[in-house]
């Protein structure tokens, strides 16, 4: 089947979106990329809301932008991880997660049934509803025959660690979160990226801010965890940057190599990298000198589309029936099939639930190119 997925992540200049075909052969699900893209996402929606009817509004309208690029493509189901606006985390434990982007909107626009709000499951079931990116990792990953990491770059970075020993998934901080809350601030709202690491290509990293930033807890908390810009946004740069005196370029520099760090700290093996943050030459520079990295692309799976295609994976996954977590990854009593599902035009007819355990993921590598077919140019989507 053919499966659309649909995601904004915690950068929100992009709604990306990938068609995936899908098919189980025995215990492997069997994906083969048709195309992504990237829309732009309305500006006048990036506001957080202060109150109920503000949420409704944003409900609304995110929904109404998901099905308007939905609308787009040919598919047999729809697949949202929508948009987070809130990830309640106390004391190490997720006890809520808010994702909008009212799927009734997508249904009625294409008819096609919708799976949404695919990560509070887990959250009920004592995880932390993240890094979902780890169900497609550990299954992609399974046969790599050493120690490898995927590593995602978007507003947070996570990573999965996978090895004969098992998986291992979490936040490991701030992939673009800061640079982007730091060049909003600097240029008065002008730009919300330092596109392709302009500013931090000229500035010095700042040694003292560093170690400054270092020094968050978070970073010492065991797996699994997560986080998310609640914790790392412009109120957290205030406070750390309290009596410092620098330079933009220095700012940038310094929040870069930050992220660089934090994340290489984590990885073991192979690093396969991901996500918006791996257009950032700055960065992939810097990550490069810690790790081996490698991009998702060199295995058949476009890096700047893979989180636009996990939604698509946990959507056929939970159609047929199957768990969609991985329990050892985001701390979840055990796996859980997750999400809703909204019927679209037609009677809701589910197919017989899988009751083969998949325990692998290969990636055909029959992608048409991006931009051809109905889409839209989405700008230099999450280049920091």
């Amino acid at each position: 089947m053919k499966v659309i997925g649909l995601i904004s992540g915690t950068s929100m200049d992009a709604i990306d979106v990938a068609v995936a075909d899908l098919f189980l052969d025995g215990p492997t699900v069997v994906l083969t990329p048709l195309e992504h893209a990237e829309h732009p996402f309305p500006a006048a929606l990036r506001e957080a809301p202060t109150s109920a009817a503000d949420l409704c509004v944003l409900d609304t309208r995110l929904g109404q932008a998901f099905a308007e690029v939905a609308a787009r493509y040919q598919g047999d189901l729809v697949s949202s991880l929508g948009q987070t606006v809130h990830h309640w985390v106390e004391d190490g434990r997720c006890l809520g997660t808010l994702q909008l982007g009212q799927p009734a909107w997508i249904a009625e626009v294409t008819g096609l049934p919708v799976v949404s709000d695919l990560r509070v499951r887990d959250v009920a079931a004592g995880g932390h509803g993240a890094p979902l990116a780890s169900t497609l990792d550990a299954l992609w990953l399974a046969g790599f025959g050493s120690p490898a990491t995927a590593l995602n770059i978007g507003g947070i970075a996570n990573i999965t660690k996978v090895s004969p020993e098992g998986v291992i998934a979490y936040d490991t901080g701030p992939g673009n979160a800061l640079m982007d809350a730091a060049m909003t601030v600097l240029s008065g709202g002008r730009r919300t990226q330092d596109t392709d690491g302009e500013f931090a290509r000229r500035g010095h990293v700042h040694a003292e801010l560093l170690d400054r930033l270092l020094a968050d807890p978070y970073y010492d908390l065991p797996a699994p965890k997560s986080t998310g810009k609640e914790h790392f946004n412009r109120a957290y740069l205030d406070r750390f940057t309290a009596g410092l005196t620098l330079s933009a370029e220095d700012f940038l520099a310094t929040l870069t190599e930050l992220t660089a760090r934090t994340i290489a700290a984590e990885c073991e093996g192979t690093v396969i990298g991901s996500g918006g943050g791996m257009r950032n030459p700055v960065l992939v520079e810097s990550l490069g000198r810690h790790v081996d990295l490698r991009t998702s692309d060199e295995l058949g799976l476009p890096a700047a589309a893979k989180e636009a295609y996990l939604a698509a994976l946990l959507g056929f996954l939970t159609w047929h029936g199957l768990p969609a977590n991985v329990p050892s990854a985001t701390g979840a009593a055990g796996p859980r099939p997750l999400g809703s599902i909204t019927p679209g035009r037609y009677p809701l007819r589910l197919p017989e639930p899988a009751i083969t355990a998949v325990t692998g993921l290969r990636v055909s590598r029959q992608e048409r190119p991006s931009g051809q077919g109905c889409q839209e140019d989405g700008g230099d989507h999450a280049r920091t």
